[in-house]
């Protein structure tokens, strides 16, 4: 009974240290969310008008994230949340995109707003364009200038040329 007795603290401390350990790596594994671009006011969103100048709608929502020339000018305000949890790559769970279309004038013609799911995945294409003309190989660029000296085009004299006179 004696020892029953020694051990029941070691046990309490010991369970202890193991929810302490258990409540950090479940804290770990917890997702951390973080905010990247245009942070969206509603209160600006709402100002955006059809009719707008350019200048008006810099100066209620800032420089945009980016510009387009395409069909007019538009610019994108652009934000995005990610979410990290514990050692995975970031994953993008929010997207809000507010352009703004502008006429030949400058005056706000449209607003819209896109969402993550109107994006669409672009794959990249891994082709190259060769260039046309003389293909080297490596020992064709090692050995190819052997024997194309020619000092006349260079100007530069070869050893043992030049003028003797200053020598004695």
């Amino acid at each position: 009974m004696n020892s029953f007795r020694l051990r029941r603290p070691a046990r309490v401390a010991l369970t202890a240290v193991c929810l302490a350990l258990g409540s950090v790596a479940m804290s770990a594994c917890s997702p951390i969310v973080e905010e990247r671009g245009y942070i969206f006011d509603p209160a600006d969103l709402d100002k955006l008008q059809t009719g707008s100048s350019k200048e008006q709608v810099r100066s209620v929502m800032g420089s945009p994230s980016t510009v387009s020339t395409v069909d007019g000018e538009a610019w994108y305000y652009i934000s995005s949340k990610f979410e990290t949890v514990a050692f995975y790559e970031p994953k993008e769970i929010e997207r809000t995109v507010a352009a703004v279309y502008f006429d030949k004038t400058d005056v706000v013609q449209q607003v819209a707003y896109y969402g993550l799911e109107d994006g669409q995945i672009v794959n990249f294409v891994d082709r190259k364009t060769p260039t046309r003309g003389k293909e080297l190989t490596v020992l064709g660029q090692l050995f190819g200038n052997l024997g194309r000296f020619n000092n006349q085009s260079t100007g530069i004299p070869s050893v043992g040329t030049g003028n003797p006179t200053n020598r004695r």
